[in-house]
């Protein structure tokens, strides 16, 4: 019996090891409650659904200082959120956890 393949293993590895993924897989809940908490609150939306040509950078930068990225994130991986910056994450970072998370994900 064969294991993934190295890419797959080497990214899975990868994705376990990120700090942000880490801090999700602790605020892994099913409640609603830490969403007031959210820096982004204080901003506008816009900010968090850069377009192709804008810099996600601004969004990123909040996303750090926010008590509650990991529930953020957290809730954008469950519900396979494919847009926008959630949980200090863009998209393309977002898409490669989620093969991660959904392994791993509790019964």
């Amino acid at each position: 019996m064969s294991g993934p393949p190295p890419a797959a293993a080497a990214m899975s590895r990868s994705v376990r090891r990120d700090p942000r993924f880490r801090e999700a897989m602790v605020a892994r809940t099913a409640t609603t409650g830490w969403r007031s908490a959210g820096l982004c609150l204080r901003h506008d939306p816009e900010l968090f659904f850069p377009n192709a040509a804008e810099d996600p950078a601004p969004a990123l930068a909040i996303c750090r200082s926010c008590p509650v990225a990991g529930s953020c994130l957290a809730a954008a991986l469950d519900a396979g959120e494919c847009d926008g910056v959630w949980g200090g994450t863009t998209p393309e970072e977002r898409r490669r956890m989620r093969q991660v998370w959904v392994a791993v994900a509790p019964v």
